[in-house]
């Protein structure tokens, strides 16, 4: 973890950003974060798509009436500075966060509940093997917008992801992979989930509780700018066996390859040749290698 992080629209050392054990997000989850990465090449350090991370971030909030006193604009500039002021010079991952301060154990959080913003940095490398991982299709279900919404990255919302993951670590896997209530695949506990058969790539509605990820929206632009066809359809259990490729997408885990499933081989067991090329133009969109996505990059120094 870097040195300094930002606090309520100050950058401060981590040990002066402190809340008190009554903070209402500790009790019950009302918490509101993103995961933003950046990229260091020999010229600059680029934070990938900065923007579409901070509208969620406000939106996330506001399902819960949750207030986020600071602008967009003065968001990205204090995740910028906070880049600067750790002089960071490497892949690294960026955690903003806003959450309710001292209310209580109110539940009626409204506009006017205390909130508290803040930001830290951390390098980062890979979350996981990109020569493939294990996984298993999780005995527990992704909820649903039936009961909290799906689009909403809360705090509170991740202990499903959290028990799914004990539940796959403790049987020998890498990675969980949920199905909805009906059945359908959903995502994994950290991301989205894209499977490929005859060169097409699909991955599961929101309606199948699937969050609407920048980087599963990346994917869905870049495959089609790369020639194959990407598109969002409803994906059975058995579809996943049949597949030829499998991967999962997200801020951390980037693109990683599936090459089992409940101990059954997926394709060759390797990672798959459409895999590695939307791998590899997702590594030079990212990186800034590849100025047809320069949009998508801010620029740190």
């Amino acid at each position: 973890m870097a040195k300094y992080v930002w606090f309520d629209g100050k950058l401060v050392t981590i040990d002066q950003a402190q809340v008190p054990i009554t903070t209402h997000a500790i009790h019950y989850g009302t918490s509101v974060f993103e995961g933003v990465r950046a990229y260091w090449n020999p010229n600059n350090l680029y934070i990938f798509r900065i923007d579409e991370h901070l509208r969620r971030f406000r939106n996330s909030g506001a399902y819960y009436s949750m207030s986020l006193n600071f602008s967009n604009e003065e968001l990205k500039e204090a995740m910028v500075q906070l880049c600067r002021k750790n002089g960071v010079r490497e892949h690294c991952y960026i955690r903003p966060f806003y959450f309710i301060g001292q209310y209580g154990i109110n539940l009626h959080v409204t506009a006017d509940a205390p909130t508290h913003a803040a930001m830290c940095v951390f390098s980062f490398s890979d979350l996981f093997d990109k020569n493939g991982i294990s996984a298993c299709i999780t005995s527990w279900r992704k909820f649903s917008s039936a009961s909290t919404p799906t689009q909403a990255k809360m705090g509170g919302n991740y202990l499903n992801s959290i028990i799914a993951t004990i539940e796959a670590k403790n049987r020998g896997f890498d990675e969980a992979i949920f199905l909805d209530l009906e059945g359908h695949v959903s995502e994994s506990p950290g991301e989205n989930i894209f499977i490929i058969k005859d060169s097409r790539l699909l991955t599961p509605p929101v309606g199948s509780s699937a969050l609407k990820g920048i980087t599963r929206d990346t994917i869905l632009e870049m495959a089609k700018d790369t020639g194959y066809d990407a598109s969002v359809q409803t994906i059975d259990k058995q579809d996943l066996y049949a597949a030829d490729e499998v991967f999962l997408c997200g801020t951390a885990a980037e693109i990683t390859p599936v090459t089992g499933i409940d101990g059954e081989k997926i394709g060759t067991g390797r990672p798959g040749p459409v895999t590695q090329r939307i791998m590899d133009a997702y590594d030079d969109a990212a990186n800034g290698r590849n100025m047809r996505y320069s949009r998508w990059l801010t620029e740190v120094y």
